[in-house]
């Protein structure tokens, strides 16, 4: 029987993945601020990988040093605002980060408000958040992995 991959050992897909399969338990559980926390995480890991594709695909910088930057810009609208959008100037892909960013910014006030400031959400809001989620992690994630399509869960459908 093959040992399960430790969760650091992971590349940023398969986390992103993991962290969107946990949505569905948290909504049937009616734990609608982790649900929140959770999509914003997966949103976090899109934008991580993105930054590590660039650096990859531009620079020789080592994986500890990129990991380094991706610790200064210090969350999801620090990546993007910090890494992303100077990475992709000149780039047809900052053309497609455009419409992204007030999603980006919508799900960051959400996520903010619940962690820090200890905001409850309800079921609307919840999937209000899972929904900018997705638009931004497949709008990011398919400049690098052109089929990629999150999870459809149950309740999304249920909606």
């Amino acid at each position: 029987m093959a040992k399960k991959k430790s969760y650091q050992d992971l590349g940023d897909l398969e986390k992103l993945e993991k962290q969107w399969r946990k949505l569905s338990g948290l909504h049937h559980r009616k734990e609608w601020s982790a649900v929140v926390i959770r999509a914003a995480t997966a949103a976090e890991i899109a934008a991580n990988l993105a930054i590590r594709d660039e650096f990859e695909a531009r620079s020789e910088f080592d994986a500890k040093f990129v990991s380094s930057l991706l610790v200064w810009a210090n969350g999801l609208q620090g990546k993007v605002t910090r890494l992303l959008k100077p990475l992709y100037e000149g780039d047809p892909k900052a053309k497609k980060l455009k419409p992204l960013i007030p999603i980006m910014e919508r799900i960051n006030s959400k996520r903010n408000a619940v962690a820090h400031a200890g905001e409850f959400c309800n079921s609307e809001e919840a999937d209000i958040v899972v929904e900018n989620c997705r638009t931004f992690v497949e709008g990011l994630v398919r400049l690098y992995h052109r089929d990629f399509q999150l999870t459809d869960h149950k309740f999304e459908s249920e909606s």
